[in-house]
């Protein structure tokens, strides 16, 4: 009986983690305002780690003691773990929010004014020192047709993209 009782408890332990370690990024190119718009998906509990480990400190993401607070450090992560280059010139990129959904949370940033890209250059390390096994999908929308996709990952934080 004693056997049932830990491999329920086991078991239950598997269904509420998530086996493995992923984010999301899609990247598009609005030709109306000229900008890029970046959207990243992320568990937010592994994004709650990352987060602890690089301010150093203890972070609740769903229930922030300073919401502002959290608005910056989340800021300074994004901007210092994703990077955009178009012709071999850094993109500044802008924090403009985030929303949460179910296990995981929606961030948003953005960039000053470009010219419409035909390669881009991104870093995404987002987690990697965290997780070994973190994969960062990332899609770029150069127009209205499919998206040119990379999977960067420890070892491998950065990739190029050709329209």
């Amino acid at each position: 009986m004693q056997q049932f009782y830990l491999y329920m408890i086991s078991l239950g332990w598997l269904v509420f983690t998530h086996p493995f370690h992923i984010s999301l990024t899609e990247i598009r190119w609005n030709a109306e305002t000229e900008h890029i718009e970046i959207s990243q998906k992320i568990f937010w509990d592994d994004l709650e780690i990352g987060l602890g480990d690089f301010h150093k400190e203890s972070i609740d993401f769903l229930n922030p003691s300073n919401k502002d607070k959290l608005n910056k450090q989340i800021e300074s992560y994004l901007k210092e773990k994703n990077m955009i280059w178009i012709a071999d010139k850094t993109v500044p990129l802008n924090f403009i929010g985030y929303e949460v959904e179910e296990d995981a949370a929606w961030f948003y940033l953005e960039s000053e004014k470009v010219k419409n890209p035909t390669s881009v250059k991104v870093k995404n390390s987002l987690l990697v020192d965290i997780f070994p096994d973190q994969k960062n999908v990332i899609q770029f929308y150069f127009d209205k047709t499919s998206p040119k996709s990379i999977i960067l990952g420890k070892g491998a934080e950065t990739g190029k993209l050709d329209n």
